[in-house]
């Protein structure tokens, strides 16, 4: 799927069928089976992850033009803190807004800073990952730039807070997978559905980045991920954080699921590949290849 700036929803492009499906998905099921929703589906699961035809990944460069390259310990987003606001852009054409908000899950509140990332995608637009609990933060950050996408990796709060503000204000689609739409629903309504459906081996073409679409599934039954080759970079959403696979709340929803996720697909990836997750800093494939071992 390529475009420039987005194309607009007709009315008669329901979505209907794909909310009637995710329906009737339970929100922790084990079973992922393939149902057909190609209708506004990005890809047809022809690519392969990081076949973009651009060779080699290309070395990284913090803000200040530091290689980064070998490890992370230059990467501007690999700071530990906690605080609220926006670091970057960084070499790449990468912006963290770091936002801060409560997160309701299993009947117990959490207090959470989660990151949204905004993506370069050429000299006008950017694509805007996970847009958290701050949508005016967000927009401020992405400027008079315009706003190609609004792609959510999964919808819990932290991912999905601020899209349809975001996504409105920018005149965006939202981009999500079809079996989260019971958790959309729970924390936006059925009024404002995401109108393109994201599967794993899916692609998009925006502007100038080619990202593909990774299955993540365990920690929700439709977690994506978002994989930028020419950037050596994936957005990992809550699959994978420093150090450890991300919790739902205090809580692993499908540890198996989610360990064979991130196995299979994020530490897969170029050890240089930089992990830019919903929460923390960033880290690498290469990093957290050497703790895969102990979370098994």
């Amino acid at each position: 799927m390529f475009w420039k700036r987005k194309p607009k929803q007709k009315d008669d492009e329901s979505t209907e069928a794909a909310a009637e499906a995710a329906a009737d998905v339970e929100e922790e099921a084990e079973e992922v089976d393939s149902e057909d929703t190609g209708q506004r589906s990005a890809g047809t699961g022809n690519e392969e992850a990081g076949e973009d035809g651009n060779g080699d990944a290309p070395e990284r460069e913090s803000a200040s033009g530091e290689d980064t390259s070998e490890d992370d310990a230059g990467d501007v987003f690999a700071d530990d803190s906690e605080e609220v606001g926006v670091t970057g852009p960084d070499g790449d054409g990468i912006t963290r807004v770091r936002t801060s908000g409560t997160f309701e899950f299993d009947g117990e509140s959490y207090e959470v800073v989660a990151n949204t990332w905004i993506v370069d995608a050429d000299g006008d637009g950017v694509v805007v990952i996970d847009p958290g609990f701050d949508a005016e933060a967000v927009l401020e950050a992405v400027g008079k730039r315009e706003i190609y996408l609004v792609a959510c990796t999964n919808a819990y709060a932290p991912h999905i807070a601020g899209a349809i503000a975001v996504a409105e204000e920018g005149e965006a689609d939202i981009a999500l997978h079809p079996r989260e739409m019971r958790l959309w629903r729970r924390y936006h309504g059925a009024e404002h559905r995401p109108e393109i459906e994201v599967e794993g081996e899916g692609s998009f073409q925006i502007g100038d980045l080619h990202i593909d679409v990774l299955a993540l599934p365990g920690s929700s039954p439709g977690t994506v991920g978002y994989y930028v080759s020419a950037l050596d970079a994936v957005f990992s959403g809550d699959t994978l954080r420093k150090g450890e696979p991300g919790m739902v709340g205090d809580t692993y929803i499908d540890y198996t699921t989610q360990l064979a996720s991130i196995g299979e697909r994020l530490l897969s990836l170029p050890p240089t590949t930089r992990i830019l997750p919903d929460r923390g800093p960033a880290t690498t494939s290469g990093a957290e290849s050497k703790n895969f071992d102990d979370w098994v």
